[in-house]
């Protein structure tokens, strides 16, 4: 085991260092100009995920006539003015209209509430976050003067708190939204490198020198290490460069909504996420380039691999607002889907031991890939060489 993870080293420097101060890798940093479409384009992705966290749900804390008048009030209204043009009514049986202790009951729902209205249909009391409480308190009088039936105005008084589990919530989802996308885009740019990595070896037989002289698991694994380095040593290059422009435009950061975990560790997730994420993709894409033999075949397989990369990303950022559902249990258990479905959990919850099961288990699988593309690859050589022989010994029975 040391003698492979020495000569893995051994493969990894010789690699790393080729790729680091060849021509080209000036061009490579040039990359992400191009791929800047594609993130603007994957803003209009989270279109579906921007409703689900947009759509407002108010509690009703009234008494029970007064509630069953109050949604009754809604549904007629929301007949002639649509669906979207009132927030959703979640009653809250266990609340009374007159708790002193409203405000916490916005924290500790089971849903997610935007606000909460008590007291009663003539004097409601509408409790929530400035921005919603003022976005909404004129909606609730509607429905509160047409479940009296209109015999007079009605005024809602307003009960403001700093914030909500809602807003909190919001935040938190923008945040792994953006997660999301910084992950895909940088694996769609640089994990498709490894697809030709092996191709030019396989092609003057420099692969089958080092395959004589060192096991394939070094041979796989320092490469894949190459190129992970080669990829975080441009990707601090870009966020250099980002951060200076930024803070130039902008005079300063920009106040990002903050993650669950707190910025420091999520940075750090994000690394380690990306770095499975490119490690999980590479290791796949070492044993799909192993068995191409030309460059027009690595291009042929571009296409499929880009789209399985995408549809990995809809089932991370589908599950965003859905913690702890069949579906993202699935994404959370999926490999290829994994780091980003980790991601967004970072962002929403701050249990921490979570992160490193996922990340053995990314881990793990990733050397099971390696493994798996090593066999391909031996049983791949041994047949040509095998062919090889075969041919040369006809050649010599003809003769």
């Amino acid at each position: 085991m040391i003698e492979t993870i020495r000569a893995a080293f051994v493969i990894a420097r010789r690699d790393f260092t080729a790729i680091i101060f060849s021509k080209s890798f000036f061009f490579f940093l040039l990359g992400p100009l191009f791929p800047l479409i594609i993130g603007i384009a994957a803003g209009g992705l989270g279109q579906q995920v921007r409703k689900d966290i947009d759509r407002p749900v108010i509690g009703v804390a009234l008494e029970e006539t007064q509630s069953a008048k109050l949604i009754d009030a809604r549904a007629a209204l929301a007949k002639n003015l649509g669906n979207g043009s009132f927030p959703e009514l979640l009653l809250l049986p266990d609340v009374s209209p007159t708790d002193p202790n409203i405000k916490t009951k916005l924290d500790t729902a089971s849903t997610p509430l935007t606000a909460i209205i008590s007291g009663s249909l003539d004097a409601p009391l509408l409790t929530g976050s400035q921005a919603d409480v003022k976005r909404w308190s004129g909606r609730m009088a509607l429905l509160s003067e047409t479940a009296l039936s209109g015999s007079n105005p009605v005024t809602v008084k307003t009960d403001f708190v700093a914030t909500t589990g809602s807003s909190k919530k919001r935040t938190q989802i923008a945040t792994a939204q953006g997660g999301q996308i910084i992950l895909i885009l940088l694996t769609m740019i640089l994990a498709g490198m490894v697809l030709s990595n092996l191709v030019e070896e396989k092609t003057n037989k420099i692969i089958e020198i080092l395959a004589a002289a060192i096991p394939m698991d070094a041979i796989f694994l320092g490469k894949l290490f190459a190129m992970l380095g080669m990829a975080l040593v441009g990707i601090t290059v870009w966020s250099t460069l980002g951060l200076i422009g930024v803070s130039v435009v902008s005079s300063g950061m920009p106040n990002l909504p903050a993650p669950a975990v707190g910025w420091p560790l999520f940075c750090v997730l994000m690394v380690l996420y990306f770095s499975m994420a490119y490690l999980l993709l590479g290791s796949l894409f070492l044993g799909i380039g192993a068995m191409a033999t030309t460059v027009r075949e690595v291009q042929t397989l571009s296409m499929p691999v880009t789209m399985g990369q995408l549809l990995v990303f809809f089932l991370a950022a589908f599950t965003v607002t859905k913690l702890g559902e069949p579906i993202e249990w699935f994404a959370v258990a999926f490999p290829f889907s994994s780091p980003f479905a980790m991601i967004a959990r970072a962002a929403q919850m701050d249990n921490i031991w979570q992160h490193g099961l996922a990340l053995i288990w990314q881990g793990m699988f990733t050397l099971i890939i390696i493994r798996f593309s090593v066999m391909l690859f031996r049983r791949n050589v041994m047949k040509s060489g095998n062919s090889a022989r075969k041919k040369s010994l006809l050649a010599r029975m003809r003769g």
